[in-house]
């Protein structure tokens, strides 16, 4: 059994943190050369999104899904009942992979530009870009491993800080819960 991401992830900052130290960033040629991995860490990571994409595109899996989707945190709404396709889910869970990437990048640009930070490129050339090779999509579309098990769609929330906020809630596809939702007035709302 190997570490879990999260832990993997605690490591490599530490790690970096210590590196970035000993790293002469007031060196225009270090400098240029650290921007140059975090541009090509994201330029990989967007190929492989857009590869993943093209798999996606390819398979065209219209499988029916059926799920019960959580009541946002906080809300006095009833878990809803999504009916969806593989394809339709899996290109939803892309569009938010690269919503997420391009979310970072303007962090990272702000941070880099506006506030002068140099040290978390060299962490951002190398977490995001792990992250990406540890998703369930490409483990899928890119890597070849079945959707079975812990790749069984509709996958949990991700773990972390976020999926704690979450309050534990789950998606649901036991046909009980799926019944129970679209009873409830708030289901079957179709995701194309």
């Amino acid at each position: 059994m190997g570490l879990s991401p999260q832990i993997t992830n605690l490591i490599i900052i530490l790690f970096m943190m210590q590196v970035s130290k000993k790293i002469p960033f007031e060196d225009e040629n270090v400098l240029n050369g650290v921007r140059g991995l975090y541009i090509v860490s994201n330029l990989i990571i967007a190929g492989v999104y857009t590869y993943c994409q093209m798999q996606i595109n390819k398979k065209k899996d219209m499988t029916v899904l059926k799920y019960v989707e959580p009541a946002p945190m906080g809300s006095t709404e009833e878990p809803k009942a999504v009916t969806t396709t593989v394809h339709a889910y899996d290109m939803q869970q892309l569009r938010g992979l690269f919503k997420s990437q391009l979310m970072g990048v303007g962090m990272m640009g702000v941070m880099h530009l506006y506030f002068k930070y140099t040290n978390p490129l060299l962490i951002q050339s190398i977490i995001p870009l792990k992250g990406a090779f540890e998703g369930n999509l490409i483990k899928i579309h890119l890597l070849g491993q079945p959707a079975v098990g812990e790749l069984k769609r509709p996958w949990k929330a991700a773990g972390g800080l976020m999926g704690a906020m979450a309050g534990g809630s789950e998606i649901k596809t036991d046909k009980k819960s799926i019944e129970a939702a679209e009873r409830a007035g708030r289901g079957g709302a179709k995701e194309e």
